[in-house]
């Protein structure tokens, strides 16, 4: 019996300097990519920044898209449906970067690859669209005709694979108040 299973793709726009930079470049209003395995968004992941007030610790996060650093995002989050062997395959391949965190940094250097359409690999490295990109290709199925090194989060919302579920903010989405930084956790985009 081969079910599919949802997992969700979650672009963002938080506002900071980075993402206004990035912006400048891919004339993109969302990017940040990262993944998410229910459609309340409890369980998400990417690469980003571990501190919201140090932009340069930066590496694999579960995010709290409850917290503070995103509570002005705009957001557009998809739906994509999978099979089963491929959600299991993403569902492992996250929990190793879990289990691993401490080995994982984010790619600068491959974001300035991506401005010059140049794939520059770093072993244990990964920016936020390119890991969104790489666990899909490895789980069976490639959401992009490009490699995850050149993805941006704007290539994503193109697959005609992934249905948009909602754009707007991200706080009315989700439908509750901000954490505080005293409540929740730091790890962010």
């Amino acid at each position: 019996m081969n079910r599919e299973k949802d997992i969700y793709i979650l672009l963002t726009d938080t506002g900071t300097v980075f993402t206004r930079i990035i912006r400048s470049f891919t004339k993109d209003p969302l990017n940040h990519a990262s993944i998410a395995f229910d459609e309340d968004l409890n369980e998400v992941y990417s690469f980003g920044r571990k501190n919201p007030n140090n932009p340069f610790f930066a590496g694999f996060v579960r995010e709290n898209v409850r917290g503070e650093f995103f509570s002005d995002s705009n957001c557009a989050l998809y739906r994509c449906k999978v099979s089963q062997s491929t959600y299991t395959s993403i569902r492992s391949q996250v929990q190793h970067f879990v289990q691993y965190q401490e080995l994982y940094k984010y790619n600068l250097v491959g974001i300035l690859g991506v401005l010059f359409n140049i794939e520059w690999e770093r072993r244990y490295a990964y920016f936020c669209s390119q890991f969104v990109a790489t666990l899909f290709e490895r789980g069976g199925m490639s959401l992009v005709d490009k490699s995850p090194l050149l993805v941006k989060p704007g290539d994503l919302q193109q697959n005609p694979q992934l249905e948009l579920v909602y754009r707007g903010r991200l706080h009315e989405y989700l439908g509750c108040e901000t954490v505080t930084a005293a409540e929740g956790a730091f790890r962010t985009a």
